[in-house]
């Protein structure tokens, strides 16, 4: 009995060494994965590199325009206004090759996270064993706090863009699997009856009826991921990821007010313009669906 006691006041960590076992594993993979995580990291690198050198190589006047061009297709001729005027600010305030990459690395999170995303939502509405199996990994994968993705990422990837997206794209992930899954869950058993009698195969269900019907769903899903992708990228600037991250993390370092407001700044405007514009894919839909 006194060993026992002795054990429970003992240090915690000899009772249940939790992170031993995590550290074990990560060294497992780092052992046993080398090649398999270069072959990614050079892919998700190539892939991003790729979508930052096409924004990077167009004047900022014509990214400016073209932004406030789909501003005024979506959302009219207010809100283009304001999207030419942020953009605007940014560029002249010194920001925008920050804001550049910092939007590249968004949307490579964010294209990643979707190519994996929806599949697995389509998959946990059709399977209610996915759809229970996934549940706690997605629950785990937003309630971990955001900083400690970057410490496996950082190990198995290294410093640079590829550990900030592959971290950003474990936090981006979950609410569109949730938002698909649930969107294509809630599709009215009537019409998936209608096209079960039409003769549709499974895949002719999926693609003409329950997707349509579930896009503004599955479009409020991508919306988050997009916000929570951006939110994650400005973070993963502790790894080397670049951007206005760096600006946002250099100020805290030198308790420099100034710059912190500004890169900030650069960020809550380019976070409401992609808010804003796909938020604006979602109410089509939900008003075409009705």
């Amino acid at each position: 009995m006194s060993d026992l006691l002795s054990n429970l006041t003992g240090n915690p960590h000899d009772l249940l060494p939790l992170g031993k076992w995590v550290n074990d594993f990560v060294a497992w993979l780092l052992e046993h994965g080398g090649p398999v995580f270069d072959s990614i990291g050079t892919v998700v690198d190539g892939f991003a590199t790729g979508i930052e050198a096409t924004l990077s190589v167009a004047p900022a006047a014509l990214l400016i325009a073209m932004a406030a061009a789909v501003g005024f297709w979506r959302l009219g001729w207010k809100f283009a206004l304001f999207v030419l005027g942020s953009l605007s600010l940014i560029c002249i305030t010194g920001f925008w090759p920050q804001t550049v990459v910092t939007l590249a690395l968004t949307l490579s999170a964010t294209l990643i996270s979707l190519l994996l995303g929806v599949p697995l939502g389509i998959l946990a509405a059709r399977s209610g064993w996915v759809q229970q199996t996934l549940r706690p990994v997605l629950d785990f994968m937003q309630t971990m706090p955001a900083f400690v993705y970057l410490i496996p990422a950082a190990m198995v990837f290294g410093l640079g863009r590829v550990p900030g997206i592959m971290a950003t794209v474990v936090f981006a992930m979950p609410p569109v699997v949730r938002l698909t899954s649930l969107g294509i869950r809630q599709v009215n058993a009537e019409q998936v009856e209608a096209g079960n009698a039409f003769g549709c195969t499974g895949l002719q269900l999926l693609f003409k009826v329950q997707l349509p019907i579930a896009l503004p769903t599955i479009m409020a899903g991508v919306n988050q991921t997009i916000m929570m992708a951006l939110s994650m990228v400005i973070i993963a600037s502790m790894v080397g990821a670049g951007g206005l991250g760096n600006d946002v993390l250099a100020s805290i370092q030198r308790l420099d007010v100034g710059l912190g407001f500004e890169s900030g700044l650069a960020v809550v405007l380019l976070a409401i313009i992609l808010d804003r514009i796909t938020e604006s894919f979602g109410s089509s839909a939900r008003a075409e669906s009705h």
